[in-house]
């Protein structure tokens, strides 16, 4: 109930005005579900009006707990006696005056009574405790009067008296005491007393444990009224015994209030450093015949983009990303992985091949192929080391194929990825799979930096011209486009009389991210003797000549 429900008011406490200790009348903690808590003496009121309240003898005392040991500077931990006696800490000596152990004394919030302690073996640095903690708010909470300019919530008894040490007293300090587990807990039962402060200090260590309960306790207050702390050691108790005492207040001046995840300033230099670093975004650039696209994008397409390629089927989407493949071997020194899951390895290397020398060798009778001349052309390519090819045999697994592209990435250094189509990657039409597939992509681009392009087909179209495509006829689902930086559409009229016009492909960006510029980006004419896609000038289409590229 306390982990789901938040502070409203403070109330009278039954149990405190039977046992005669609530002279203010004002020591229930009453939250946003109806039940109440008593920071205390602990009675515990149950949701709703109907609720029957516990009983009230078992709040009326808590036995007392006698203090062990003495008092005495912690030496060793540049802690005074002073501020060892304002928390009430005693120490154990053993024989030859070593401190054994500390004592820190958990009291009751009505009645300043001890009926608690934790015990710390200096030895082995464990814990144990005696008599009972509940009741009993934070370590040093019944030192201080409520209300004020600061306090300071620590992860540690130890810390806590640091904290004071180095303020000299001037500003009361607290320490949850379960550990940072369960900080979030100890603040809630203690939070009443803690909002009557202007501000929450947070300071709780500098490890994971500490950050992710500075995290979940700064929800717990009032907007504006809790900071952290950021140290440049693990803990203050670590800070003083190294003599690091004005670093350390000005890490706690510096104290930052509560922004979620994700959530900047543009106060924060980092916007301004995110900003020039965009300009200097690392952009992989088109093959020079692909029109004007990469005018168009600044350049062409940056590194951890995803870029989709939509097209209808059998328009020439694998003869595209097979000569966008070339291009980039050609005109860059990219490495590059090619994820083609339609295509055995045998024909992806004959596309390959083809396009690197210059000759369709698909459309060459077997009888009359050289294929002395066509290793040539494959030695090149070997030699470069550049051309990697995901052997899939058929795997439909997910998470088999995305873990055999971050092969090619961290394995094989390839800066860019070809998969081709997303519908053999994703054997399903239903949007949650798509989604998630589409979603893995866009986080594994942005992991490792490296340029995705996702080929996927088009709806079957409802209109007669061929160039009637738009983004929106993704097959599969609407995160397709969403979640691309770039969207580029080809389309092809494949039953065309006229042999260029048959054999020319627009290209259209319908989408970039970075530039926001969309438009006709021009035409490919697929050359069938070559086996490559050139610049291309617009065939007359329903006798309305196009502008040339």
């Amino acid at each position: 109930m306390l982990e789901q429900s938040v502070f409203v008011s403070k109330a009278s406490c039954p149990a405190c005005r039977a046992a005669g200790g609530d002279k203010k009348g004002d020591n229930l903690a009453v939250y946003s579900d109806g039940h109440g808590y008593c920071f205390k003496c602990g009675y515990t009121r149950a949701g709703g009006a109907s609720a029957p309240p516990a009983p009230l003898s078992q709040y009326k005392s808590k036995r007392k707990v006698e203090m062990t040991g003495l008092s005495g500077p912690l030496k060793d931990r540049g802690i005074s006696q002073k501020i060892v006696e304002k928390f009430g800490v005693t120490l154990e000596h053993d024989k030859d005056g070593r401190v054994t152990r500390h004592h820190y004394p958990y009291r009751l919030q009505s009645s300043g009574d001890v009926v608690g302690t934790k015990v710390r073996r200096c030895e082995t640095k464990d814990f144990y405790s005696t008599g009972t903690l509940e009741a009993t708010g934070l370590f040093g909470q019944s030192i201080w009067a409520e209300g004020g300019r600061f306090v300071t919530i620590t992860e540690g008894e130890i810390d806590a008296m640091a904290v004071a040490e180095m303020f000299d007293g001037k500003y009361p300090v607290v320490s949850i005491k379960r550990g940072a587990a369960a900080a979030a807990k100890d603040i809630k039962e203690s939070l009443p007393w803690l909002e009557t402060f202007d501000k929450v200090v947070i300071c709780f260590d500098n490890d994971p444990a500490g950050q992710k309960a500075s995290e979940e306790a700064m929800t717990l207050f009032s907007p504006g009224k809790a900071k952290v702390v950021t140290l440049p050691m693990k803990d203050a108790g670590d800070m003083l015994a190294a003599g690091k005492v004005q670093q350390f207040v000005k890490a706690w001046w510096d104290a930052k209030a509560y922004k979620p995840a994700g959530v900047v300033s543009l106060s924060d230099e980092a916007c301004w450093d995110a900003f020039v670093n965009r300009g200097k975004a690392e952009i992989i650039p088109f093959p020079s015949s692909f029109g004007t696209l990469n005018r168009m994008m600044n350049g062409g397409m940056g590194a951890g983009e995803v870029t989709v390629i939509g097209a209808l089927t059998s328009v020439g989407k694998t003869t595209f990303v097979t000569n966008l493949l070339y291009g980039l071997y050609n005109e860059t020194t990219r490495r590059i992985g090619a994820v083609f899951l339609e295509s055995s390895i045998g024909e992806t290397t004959e596309n390959v091949v083809s396009v690197v020398g210059g000759v369709n060798i698909k459309m060459i009778q077997e009888e009359d192929r050289d294929y002395t001349k066509y290793r040539g052309f494959y030695d090149e390519v070997k030699e470069s080391d550049r051309i990697h090819i995901d052997d899939h045999a058929g795997s439909s697994d997910i998470e088999d194929l995305f873990a055999r592209m971050r092969y090619l990435i961290k394995g094989l250094d390839c800066e860019v990825i070809i998969l081709d189509p997303l519908q053999a990657a994703v054997q399903s039409n239903e949007n949650g799979m798509i989604d998630s597939f589409m979603d893995g992509c866009l986080k594994l681009a942005k992991e490792t930096n490296a340029a995705i392009i996702i080929v996927s087909h088009l709806r079957k179209p409802a209109v007669k011209d061929p160039h009637d495509v738009s983004e929106y006829d993704m097959k599969g689902s609407g995160s397709i486009n969403q979640i691309a930086f770039n969207t580029i559409l080809l389309s092809r009229d494949k039953l065309s009389e006229d042999d260029y016009e048959r054999n020319c492909t627009k290209v259209q960006l319908v989408k970039c991210r970075r530039t926001g510029r969309t438009g006709h980006a021009g035409w490919l004419y697929f050359d069938t003797d070559t086996g490559r896609m050139v610049a291309g000038a617009a065939p007359e289409i329903q006798g309305v000549a196009d502008e040339e590229f």
